[in-house]
């Protein structure tokens, strides 16, 4: 990829006005909960990433108007707080969930806040343009930049989200750790994001650049004119003359000259240049905006998009059984991918991305990922079923596959009649669905009692498909047998999974004899169907009116029933009525009923736990609660603005119910506490360890609308309590082929004395070492491991790899394996100077992009109150933001 320089000035025709938006005060950024307590008032690393997302945003869906839709108007937008909901609303259209863009900010967010949590970039000045490393901070900004749009163009878009949030970190950094806003620059420097210029104005070694400063507040303490940054802790050391970055956990700011210079937070304990934070807040959002924007242009539009799953539509993700006897259900799997592709073509629900990974025995994949549905059709068209016939099969080899070139938050669906031969990756595979919060649902087509079809090497368990039902129960997911003859019918579920459903909760969550499945129905909801599979002798639904509808086929006074074989499908009059139903099933053996509907209410959730001795307080990010921490559920509410009329109530939410999986037993109902304005929707909860098994549990969400109606709510996926923090790291800069690269894992034990098994995977082709094997942990004890990751000279350019640690018990009575996931970018060997390939470079294969405006580094921007300080937290200011829109001039 050739070079890129900063092209020359030149004024064309204006892509967007300018405009200063001022909100009213009620309208403030959304403070850090942690921040309140230490800084009151200051703004987050989230506030200035999400709100540069969301404006940049906004102008996309400015410039490109919706087909079939009117365009967006921008005065429709001055005043008012810019919120997800509300774009996606006025873009898409009344009630388009905004739930996987908000997660994929979210994904943003969390990784650019990690950067001062994680042990190989918490204390690296490169990595937060301390020590006067300015130069090597840049060269590391543009390396990640670069790791985000290879990720990117490879279809990893978790991979990118994580390079761009590392990226976005430093780059905000620099406007509170230098002295830029002190030296009176009232724009973002101009050759941060393009590195063919030189920094100039440079401090050197010998320059002196601060003061002896006794107090808190250090506003006059600078020398000179010269541009700089501050020293922090003793790693490098502070040269005599020179800056600290200041603050309660600077252990330089007490060497002379005391004091130092970051504008981090609003708070003098923290900040000594805390007089300034408003002002570096202002240029690090403008900086943010200016690397959105220079990502749009590289990537184009639809790059752009699926970067940040600007889409209420999900992915289409198959994994497919290829051997002998699966005619019928490939056929059913091109029929219905056939039907979504061509009713949702050009609409806002036709899917962004498409995965196909097929398999058979020994072999699985390759997989094949794509955002062209004609591409898609095609490479599923060229699948047939050949050879093989015999069972096992490489199934959860190729769903692990698929797992990892699948967008989180989305369906994959399993098609097979065999059972799988690698029933060993079951819980790294159960693992992955959680780490990628995605729901499988399997469609088997053999009856796990029939003796009889396929030919077979050795006689098979009837209790070979548990390892199927371990992950469909790990992701939320299903495991539905069927009939060849039934199997397409059967395959419509696929469709109506992609359409915004949510699972609505049951009370029990299983089937007991003589006992009704109860859940609640609000007006919210729409599209309602009931599922019911398994050796079902009769089934009654029952509305809040005392209306009942048996399982008899046809159109009922609820509904329509289908029955294909042992699976009832009934689709509910719209809208249904709200209240209390229930449902009584009558079974020789296991039933399964799930409940759906349609609804842009509904919530994401994380974990964290709080950190108060890194180089900044705030909330470290965790995939599961660790058993024995002090775990805090993060809750966020997405689409409020379907709560009815634009000036009726807002929705009230009360608590959180924890269950036991799969039984349903309630472990405990903990209180949510709302964290700023109601339209944010952002709640906070405490998880006291003994609240918390090793088991998997589930959440849901409890409340009220508007109008006194009740609101229940079930998280897609069940959690699981990891038995110890296992944290994998890798280097700070990208992978280059033929290079043997150090990685770091620690774990450490908060619940007990552990004896753990070390075990490692990596892609094939590629070695992977560990000086860490075994592990003898006790109480609140840590251990440290170096992996040694060797790169094949061979490897293709852009190639992602990953690479897992496992942790498992040993002795009589063994722990819950536990896994760490880390992707990492392979890029070839390029000067420093060099970001990205010329905004007209063509799309890589299979992938669909359209025109965009070029982001010009000249633009002079000039915005009034911005928002978003650096004091780290991941969580807060999620899906909300002032409105600032960046003018930006065509090339």
């Amino acid at each position: 990829m050739p070079p890129v320089e900063a092209p020359p000035s030149r004024r064309g025709p204006p892509a967007l006005l300018l405009l200063q938006l001022l909100l009213p005060p009620a309208c403030a950024f959304f403070p850090n909960i942690w921040s309140l307590l230490a800084a009151p008032g200051s703004l987050t690393h989230q506030d200035l990433t999400e709100e540069a997302a969301l404006n940049v945003t906004l102008q996309l869906f400015l410039e490109q108007p919706p087909p079939g839709r009117p365009p967006l108007r921008l005065e429709d937008f001055l005043g008012r707080t810019l919120l997800a909901d509300d774009l996606f609303a006025a873009y898409f259209g009344p009630g388009a969930p905004s739930r996987r863009f908000r997660a994929a900010l979210g994904e943003v967010s969390r990784a650019n806040a990690a950067q001062d949590f994680l042990p190989t970039s918490r204390n690296d000045p490169d990595l937060h343009f301390d020590a006067e490393r300015l130069h090597q901070g840049r060269t590391r900004l543009v390396g990640a930049l670069r790791e985000t749009l290879a990720a990117a163009r490879t279809l990893d878009h978790t991979l990118a989200r994580q390079r761009l949030g590392a990226a976005l970190h430093a780059l905000q950094d620099f406007y509170s750790h230098s002295n830029w806003v002190e030296l009176g620059e009232q724009q973002p420097h101009p050759h941060l994001l393009w590195p063919r210029q030189e920094l100039r104005s440079l401090a050197q070694e010998g320059d002196p650049t601060c003061s002896d400063c006794e107090a808190s507040s250090c506003p006059e303490n600078l020398l000179g004119s010269l541009l700089t940054s501050g020293y922090f802790g003793s790693h490098p050391p502070k040269p005599p003359g020179k800056c600290s970055h200041g603050g309660h956990f600077d252990q330089s700011s007490s060497q002379p000259p005391r004091g130092g210079i970051n504008k981090d937070s609003t708070s003098p304990g923290f900040s000594p240049h805390h007089m300034l934070h408003p002002q570096a807040a202002r240029l690090a959002l403008l900086a943010s905006i200016q690397a959105f924007s220079l990502l749009r242009g590289r990537l184009g539009d639809s790059g752009f998009s699926r970067l940040l799953d600007i889409s209420p539509a999900s992915s289409l993700s198959f994994v497919l059984d290829t051997t002998g006897s699966m005619g019928e259900e490939i056929n059913a799997a091109k029929i219905q991918a056939r039907h979504i592709v061509e009713q949702r073509r050009r609409g806002p629900m036709e899917p962004a991305h498409y995965v196909l990974v097929p398999f058979h025995d020994p072999g699985f994949g390759p997989v094949f990922t794509t955002s062209d549905p004609d591409s898609f059709w095609q490479q599923l068209n060229e699948i047939h079923a050949l050879g093989g016939g015999d069972e096992p099969e490489m199934c959860l080899s190729a769903l692990e596959l698929a797992l990892l070139h699948t967008p989180p938050h989305s369906d994959i669906f399993v098609f097979t009649d065999a059972s799988p031969k690698d029933a060993f990756l079951t819980n790294r595979v159960e693992s992955l669905t959680q780490e990628r919060r995605c729901r499988v649902t399997f469609l088997v087509t053999e009856d796990p009692s029939r003796i009889q079809g396929r030919a077979r090497r050795e006689i098979l368990s009837p209790l070979r498909f548990e390892p199927y039902k371990a992950v469909a129960l790990a992701s939320g997911g299903e495991v539905i047998f069927t009939k060849d003859q039934h199997i397409r019918d059967v395959a419509a579920i696929v469709g109506d999974s992609m359409a915004a459903l949510v699972t609505l909760p049951l009370d029990p969550p299983v089937v007991v004899p003589g006992r009704p499945l109860v859940f609640s129905v609000d007006g919210l909801l729409q599209r309602l169907t009931v599922r019911i599979h398994g050796e079902i002798n009769s089934f009654c639904i029952r509305n809040p009116a005392g209306v009942s509808q048996g399982q008899e086929e046809g159109v009922g006074p609820l509904g329509h029933t289908r029955r294909f074989g042992q699976f009832w499908m009934v689709t509910m009059n719209d809208p249904p009525q709200t209240g209390t139903w229930e449902i009584q099933v009558t079974a020789e053996g296991t039933a399964e009923v799930r409940v759906q509907a349609q609804t842009s209410l509904d919530f994401l959730f994380h974990f964290g736990i709080p950190v108060e001795d890194g180089p900044h307080p705030g909330l470290y990010p965790l995939t599961q609660p660790v058993a024995g921490l002090q775990t805090q559920l993060l809750v966020e509410v997405t689409g409020l603005g379907s709560r009815g009329s634009p000036g009726g109530p807002w929705p009230h939410f009360s608590h959180v119910v924890l269950r036991g999986v799969p039984e349903g037993t309630e472990l405990g109902r903990v209180p949510l506490e709302p964290a700023g304005p109601p339209e944010r929707g952002l709640f906070t909860a405490s998880l006291p360890p003994t609240l918390l098994s090793t088991g998997p549990f589930s959440l849901e969400l409890i409340g009220q609308d508007g109008g006194g109606q009740g609101l229940h709510r079930a998280a897609p996926q069940p959690c699981t309590v990891a038995p110890v923090l296992l944290e994998l790291s890798g280097p700070p800069g990208f992978l280059v082929p033929g290079s043997k690269t150090p990685l770091i894992f620690r774990i450490s034990s908060f619940s007990g004395p552990r004896d753990l098994d070390l075990s490692t995977s990596v892609n094939p082709g590629f070695t992977l070492t560990s000086n860490l094997s075994r592990v003898l942990l006790g109480l609140n004890e840590t251990a440290w491991g170096r992996l040694w990751l060797g790169v094949p000279g061979s490897v293709a350019p852009d190639s992602v790899v990953m690479v897992t640690v496992t942790a498992v018990g040993r002795g009589a009575s063994p722990v819950p394996p536990t896994h760490a996931f880390l992707r990492l970018v392979v890029l070839p060997p390029a000067p420093q100077d060099q970001l990205t390939a010329p905004p007209h470079s063509p799309a890589p294969a299979a992938t669909v992009t359209t025109a965009t405006s070029v982001f010009c580094p000249s633009t002079s921007v000039t915005l009034g109150r911005a928002g978003g300080g650096m004091v780290g937290n991941p969580w807060w200011g999620t899906a909300g933001g002032l409105l600032f829109l960046l003018g930006l001039a065509l090339c």
